[in-house]
């Protein structure tokens, strides 16, 4: 058992409530998080000691958890996050980096109100940037501690309906018709995790990234998802005669198919490749067992990718996310929530940069922008 860290919240005496104890875990070394984890409906991939393990990998990022279950007694609430340490954004505490969502486990307001008092005490006094949290869940409770920075678009498709009845919900021009002419075109599919496919996979997301004028997340961080995750990670490609046309990568977590990432040759969009591989992940999770396809957050101004997740028959819903701001904290030059002259100026830099060069800005700049 690791060595458990734990402060005093600040007191309620005001509400009439006697005081709670705040603790700090290590989740991927406490066996508790992962019991807490199998018991909790609103556990996510994005809670997992796997997805958590791959973050220090790859950034060198410190995780913790917050608690206010006492050492040696069963874990009965935990809300995870990462300390960031950086000399370009700042000293930030982030509840997940590179994470869509990642909702407080907890089952009282006492609780939330306790874990939320404590990361207030923690920032104020040393003197943390900020403190984000990315939740699902309704921001009434926490209003008065955290602001929103950003919105965006959460879609989920139900699977619980038979296949006939899902492909009878797709957009019968955008999709359905996509689909089939993907398999007119004789695309063929392929899946997996080994070196070749991450390789064809990554060379389609880096030219993605630049499309959208932003550089790709390093090479080395699938990887260590594909490590840490196992068979859990599926990297799923679409060929048009040998050529890579399409790839996407899908990690399964409980009853849940978790979209993540993707990227397409442009040249060849037309052909349904992206469709072919949102279809046969569809029918992958069917015979699976799962019951929701997660086809991830997109960005408030992408009507697009909303338009396209939607015509899918997926639910929409919206994703807040807010922070706790140490009064006169400044933002930095990199920061992901913030659209400045910088910002728009570095995205122009990333449209124009050769692929090599742009592989290598992610690889030195991700580690801060988590």
């Amino acid at each position: 058992m690791p060595d458990i860290l734990c402060q005093e919240s600040i007191s309620e005496a005001e509400s009439g409530k006697s005081a709670k104890r705040v603790y700090l875990i290590d989740p991927l070394k406490d066996p508790r998080w992962g019991e807490l984890l199998a018991r909790s409906p609103g556990a996510s991939l994005f809670h997992s000691p796997a997805w958590l393990e791959a973050l220090r990998r790859t950034y060198g990022y410190e995780c913790i958890a917050y608690t206010t279950s006492a050492p040696g007694e069963p874990l009965e609430n935990g809300l995870p996050y990462c300390r960031i340490d950086s000399w370009l954004t700042g000293r930030r505490l982030v509840s997940l980096p590179f994470s869509d969502h990642c909702a407080p486990l907890v089952r009282g307001d006492q609780d939330l109100r306790a874990l939320v008092r404590a990361l207030w005490e923690e920032c104020r006094i040393k003197q943390w940037r900020y403190v984000e949290m990315r939740s699902l869940a309704s921001l009434e409770l926490i209003n008065p501690f955290f602001y929103p920075i950003a919105t965006y678009a959460l879609h989920r498709l139900d699977l619980q309906p038979d296949l006939e009845t899902l492909f009878g919900n797709f957009h019968k021009n955008s999709i359905q018709r996509k689909i089939g002419r993907a398999e007119r075109e004789g695309l063929t599919y392929e899946e997996g995790s080994a070196e070749s496919i991450l390789d064809a996979f990554y060379r389609l997301l880096v030219v993605t990234r630049r499309r959208h004028r932003v550089p790709p997340q390093p090479r080395r961080w699938f990887r260590n998802l594909a490590d840490c995750l196992g068979k859990a990670l599926k990297i799923r490609m679409a060929f048009k005669d040998g050529r890579p046309v399409a790839g996407m990568l899908t990690i399964r977590y409980k009853e849940t198919l978790v979209y993540k990432y993707g990227g397409s040759d442009a040249r060849f969009n037309s052909l349904g490749g992206m469709h072919l591989l949102y279809w046969r992940s569809i029918q992958d999770a069917k015979q699976s067992g799962l019951q929701v396809f997660d086809l991830g957050r997109s960005d408030a101004g992408q009507i697009g990718l909303i338009t396209f997740k939607r015509r899918w028959g997926a639910a929409q819903s919206t994703l807040t996310y807010c922070r706790l701001t140490a009064k006169g904290n400044a933002m930095h030059i990199f920061d992901p929530a913030v659209n400045t002259w910088r910002t728009r100026l570095a995205k122009q830099a990333f449209a124009c940069a050769p692929a090599r060069v742009l592989s290598a800005l992610g690889t030195v700049l991700y580690k801060h922008i988590g």
